[in-house]
Order: C-alpha cells, then structure tokens, then sequence
C-alpha cells in the first residue's frame, strides 16, 4: 500500500526501524510547482525523512525540516506530523548542479530540524552543518550531535514514488545476549538499493535484508499531503503588512494575489475585499492613517 510507515523492532536485540514509501504525497507537492528533477528528488527525500523522523516521536506533535543555504538549493522545508500530514516547497537560485552532491547544491548550508508538541510544551530545534554529500547523511549527522542516537538513514526519490528506511540502536542498557546486533543490522541495511527502497513492498524489503534476524513488524502509519494554508491565515498575513502596502498593491495591480508557498492555492482579494480587511479600527495596521 502506498503512503505508509511500516515499523519493525529486532526481537533480542536494541535496534528498531522503519520503511516509508510515498507516491500520493509525493506526487501531489511536486505537481502543484515548476521545479527541476533533481530539486523534486529533493523534495521527495525530504519528505520521507519527516516521515521517518515524526514517526520516531513519543508524543503528538509537529517537526520541521529546514535546510538552508548560499548555494543554488536556497531552501528546502518539510513539514509534518505525528498526524500523517506531509507538506514541502523548496527555493532556487539557479540550477543544481548534475553531480547530485548536497555539499555542491546547498553550499554552506545548515539542516535544522524543529519539533512542537502538540499540547503545551517546549519547542526543541537541533541545527548541524550539512555533511557526507547526502540529505541522509546530514540526518545521520544530527541524530550523532542533537540526539546522541547511533542511526543509519537512507533515502531515495525518483518520478513518483519517494523512499527511506531508518534503523536506530535504542537508548538504556544494550543487550549484552546480541552485541554484535547493531553492527550486523547496518551492515545488512546498507546493502538496499535505492530502486528496492522504492519498489519493493515494506514487508518484502525488510524479510530480504533481515532473513536471518527474528523481527517483529507492527501495523503501518498513513500518510498524506496536507497543506495548512487557509483564507483565514492569509488574510491575517495581509493585515500585518498594513494598509498602505495593501492599497498600493490594490493600485498597481487591480488585486491583491497571493499564491501559497507550499501548495500553490491562489488567495485573491479584490478592493471590496482589502475596504473589509481594514473597516474595523481594531485590524487597521500602524502606517494607516485614514478613517473608514
């Protein structure tokens, strides 16, 4: 089944995973903007670490992934949720280079990821250099400097269907019975290919690479694209930009046009709609010095 989260624990040893395939999700981002291939494979492997990263969650909430840069890859941002709600926009300054190196496409770049409990509590974010050339390799990074985890993360995206498998040696007191499970489990895992990571079914790809170790597969964890954007949230936007900006925008253009980042909706607010944004006092901004 497509857009699910398959997780699986090793029975006597501390190591647990996960597989994530998306095609609907995946699909729905990347049709709804203009971007190259290798900036889709991108946003498609971003979306699968946010899978696997919200999964990997003990308590409901949402998590960001935030990759900024100087290079021709400005910005990638995933957002998700123990929820199954998966959204992403990326921006570009130019095209990416055709080695598909990270280090290369996003120079000097930083990945952070951000979590927010659901109900009150305090927001965590853990920021780490980009390293080893690879979206997967910055999130092995920041799970050895932000999380102290020992964790192995691969990723893949092609045409419609996005992919990652993590595994993840569990916190407390290792099991002296297998101690040689977590070294054997990375071994085992770094021989998939990105072609099987995307096409072969979950409960096929982990009995292959783990038939000789006793695992326990638990029910999978839907996804979908989801987009929080609303009239509601763009209105508010518009009237903390004021209401001079709004009239000369109004002036110039005839409209005011605001197109989402994340799925492209149009928002549009004609001049009887910005006359209601600004009729009460109470929404007027700062730099209005009129009376309606």
């Amino acid at each position: 089944m497509s857009d699910r989260l398959h997780r699986f624990l090793f029975e006597h040893a501390d190591v647990r995973g996960e597989v994530v395939q998306l095609d609907g999700a995946f699909t729905e981002v990347v049709s709804r903007t203009r971007h190259e291939p290798a900036v889709q494979r991108l946003i498609g492997e971003g979306l699968a670490a946010v899978a696997l990263l919200s999964a990997t969650l003990k308590y409901p909430g949402s998590l960001t992934l935030q990759l900024q840069s100087d290079g021709p890859l400005g910005l990638l941002l995933v957002q998700g949720g123990t929820g199954g709600g998966l959204r992403a926009m990326a921006r570009v300054r130019g095209p990416l280079p055709d080695s598909n190196d990270l280090a290369e496409q996003a120079r000097g770049g930083t990945l952070a990821i951000t979590i927010q409990p659901e109900a009150d509590g305090e927001q965590y974010q853990g920021v780490v250099d980009l390293s080893g050339g690879s979206l997967a390799a910055a999130l092995e990074h920041y799970f050895r400097e932000s999380e102290q985890l020992p964790t192995r993360v691969w990723l893949s995206a092609e045409e419609s269907r996005a992919a990652g498998m993590l595994i993840q040696r569990l916190p407390g007191q290792q099991d002296e019975a297998d101690a040689d499970a977590w070294a054997r489990a990375g071994y085992l895992a770094a021989t998939v290919t990105g072609s099987e990571l995307r096409e072969l079914a979950p409960g096929e790809l982990i009995r292959r690479l783990f038939h000789e170790e006793d695992i326990r597969l638990f029910d999978p964890m839907p996804f979908r694209f989801q987009c929080r954007c609303s009239r509601d949230r763009v209105t508010a936007m518009l009237q903390g930009l004021g209401e001079a900006e709004m009239r000369e925008t109004l002036a110039e253009q005839g409209e005011v046009e605001v197109h989402c980042d994340f799925c492209n909706e149009p928002y549009r607010f004609d001049a009887v709609d910005i006359e209601a944004l600004f009729a009460d006092p109470a929404t007027r901004g700062p730099d209005s010095t009129s009376a309606h």
